[in-house]
């Protein structure tokens, strides 16, 4: 039997980043729950996106039955969840590449695609995306090490992992919020770009 391994394993530094960025996006989608201006599904459809990138098991579980209770069919969570576009929406289709780009450099994104995503759904809307990935990222962060510390205490330890580092990372957080929280009134960055070569 093939061992299971991480798709994407987070160091300390990658989450403390990720954490800094989450504060100013609770905000956003707060509002958007009451305004609409970019749809649950649509945000639901970016979840499983980065999901799939990062490739959380917790996560994938979570936003799965988020998705089946907002109608989803099972073929369109599992096309998203396995990186297919065959349900993506002309809309959406922007708004997902950019979701994919930032969880696959890790959140520090080129500076062209953000203008592109920026041009194609304004500056509220884009806010609004931009915000529920940064949130689903700290979530496929606290995820992934709770997913394989959960699946070493049923007998199936993922390769690349240790017990020192599922804990380390699942408990982390409880010294990471406070401290990220204070740093986070200090740090005005929305957005990190990715430096040229």
């Amino acid at each position: 039997m093939e061992k299971l391994s991480y798709k994407k394993k987070f160091t300390l530094a990658e989450y403390y980043k990720a954490l800094l960025l989450v504060y100013g996006a609770i905000g956003p989608i707060k509002r958007n729950r009451k305004s609409q201006l970019v749809s649950q599904k649509t945000i639901e459809r970016i979840m499983l996106r980065v999901t799939e990138v990062n490739g959380c098991p917790l996560c994938s579980y979570a936003h799965t039955s988020m998705a089946l209770k907002q109608g989803f069919s099972q073929e369109e969570i599992e096309s998203f969840l396995s990186g297919g576009d065959e349900y993506i929406v002309p809309e959406e289709a922007k708004a997902l590449l950019f979701a994919q780009h930032y969880a696959d450099v890790g959140g520090y994104v080129d500076k062209e695609a953000y203008k592109v995503f920026i041009e194609a759904y304004g500056e509220e809307k884009s806010d609004i995306i931009l915000s529920a990935i940064k949130i689903i990222m700290v979530g496929n962060m606290i995820g992934s090490p709770m997913g394989a510390l959960g699946s070493r205490f049923k007998g199936k330890a993922f390769k690349d992992s240790s017990i020192f580092y599922e804990l380390f990372m699942s408990v982390s957080i409880l010294i990471l919020f406070p401290l990220t929280a204070i740093h986070a009134i200090f740090y005005r960055k929305k957005i990190r770009f990715s430096k040229k070569r």
